[in-house]
């Protein structure tokens, strides 16, 4: 999909008017709102236009913030021919083309700007045809993408760019926009203060999408300026941006988690609620809120774990939308338990003393020995029964032999981890004593 205000148009038939978007699209990189960041004199492309040296590019960012816009103006600066595609509708012989013409701009003395929008779209194979052309100077690239590159992009590609994230349009960008828009309409919208900024939030920092809902409001004539309420009533909201298998996705449940991880349950609470407007399988959320609870609370608050499985169950009984009510509950437990990720810890720590081991045999006195010749071999010779031990605690080594007795698990001084603490503890002056 074309960017913010940058679409290749063409002229309006007879009797029509030029889409707003259309008329406002910026002429120059610095009517371009938003992206300061990037186009001041310290940002990256304002350097690269300062040295007269265009490096190819790959802009990352929402819809609608000027990745294509930002593009054809950089075109026009360096004075290079501006050849614009979409990853979603070429093909690989159109792709040929583009490459053939460029070459031959190229012996004329021109130089191409080739933009490749949804550039994520491109195969392993067909991303690798961008780089001899790349690299011997047929084309600048700049693709556009709203995906990580680091998940979606080649390593090799990646390497022969520099990588500039561009911006969801903020308050003061998105109200610069409206009011271009009203200079442009030559009047103001028929809405309140308040309902201006519900306007612009209703666009979830797509400039695009903005353009398209002042389009709409500028058609009414109503009898006095619109509230929220009456404007929400004649809109429907923009969809918030969630792409449930991007990149979006994991950005969410990252929130979810760390503001859980945090002890906030309010924040938790908005990111869990942001997640299921934007469609999220609830069941998705159940499994992620039990990993919390093992992974981040554990033996601090052991009821944790129990809690988010009851939640579960209860969300696969009741459905949608009660359901998601038992899931908000475990969120807000979750956020207020004890934290400890001891257990996790240890675990993971055994895991890579198990490895480091081998196949290290038990030492033989914790070893059954059904059979005779196993009784010979030492099997059982010397174990401790514990229960018939002063305070059911013997205190044998059961690490096996010539491996150093180590100690894994360091329960936090929090939750119940406490009494974990004190039992360890108690075990350490029990094994000390028996081993005098």
């Amino acid at each position: 999909m074309p960017d913010l205000f940058d679409s290749p148009s063409a002229a309006a038939p007879a009797g029509t008017s030029r889409p707003l978007a259309d008329r406002l699209r910026p002429a120059t990189l610095a009517e371009v709102i938003g992206q300061d960041h990037l186009l001041g004199p310290d940002g990256p492309l304002g350097a690269m236009l300062a040295e007269g040296s265009l490096a190819s590019l790959i802009f990352w960012g929402p819809p609608g913030v000027g990745k294509t816009t930002i593009a054809r103006l950089l075109a026009h600066e360096t004075d290079l021919n501006f050849v614009q595609i979409s990853a979603v509708f070429s093909s690989v012989g159109e792709l040929r083309k583009v490459f053939e013409s460029a070459r031959i701009r190229r012996q004329n003395g021109q130089g191409t700007l080739l933009f490749v929008d949804e550039i994520h779209r491109f195969n392993k194979a067909q991303q690798d045809g961008f780089l001899p052309y790349m690299e011997d100077g047929t084309i600048v690239l700049v693709g556009a993408t709203t995906e990580n590159p680091s998940f979606e992009l080649n390593a090799a590609l990646l390497s022969r760019s520099q990588v500039l994230v561009l911006k969801r349009l903020d308050t003061d960008a998105m109200n610069a926009l409206l009011a271009r828009a009203e200079a442009d309409l030559g009047r103001k919208l028929p809405l309140t203060p308040s309902a201006r900024a519900a306007l612009a939030a209703m666009a979830d920092g797509d400039g695009r999408a903005l353009l398209n809902l002042v389009e709409q409001v500028a058609a009414w004539k109503p009898k006095a300026p619109l509230d929220p309420d009456q404007l929400s009533a004649r809109l429907t909201q923009r969809a918030a941006h969630y792409d449930k298998s991007g990149d979006g996705h994991y950005n969410l449940i990252s929130a979810l988690h760390k503001s859980i991880r945090g002890s906030d349950p309010n924040a938790a609470l908005y990111w869990f609620a942001r997640m299921l407007e934007g469609g999220e399988d609830p069941r998705f959320l159940a499994r992620r809120l039990t990993r919390m609870a093992v992974e981040d609370i554990g033996l601090a608050d052991p009821q944790a774990q129990s809690l988010c499985i009851d939640a579960w169950q209860t969300y696969e009984r009741l459905g949608s939308p009660e359901g998601e009510l038992a899931l908000g509950q475990a969120v807000i437990y979750l956020a207020l338990a004890p934290k400890s990720n001891a257990a996790y810890v240890a675990y993971n720590a055994a895991r890579a003393l198990a490895k480091k081991t081998g196949s290290e045999p038990p030492p033989k006195h914790i070893l059954n020995a059904p059979t005779r010749l196993m009784k010979e071999q030492g099997y059982g010779k010397g174990y401790a029964y514990d229960h018939d031990a002063e305070d059911g605690f013997s205190g044998q080594d059961y690490f096996p032999e010539g491996v150093d007795r180590v100690s894994l698990y360091d329960p936090r001084d929090r939750g119940f981890e406490r009494e974990m603490r004190k039992r360890l503890e108690w075990f350490a002056k029990l094994r000390a004593k028996r081993q005098q």
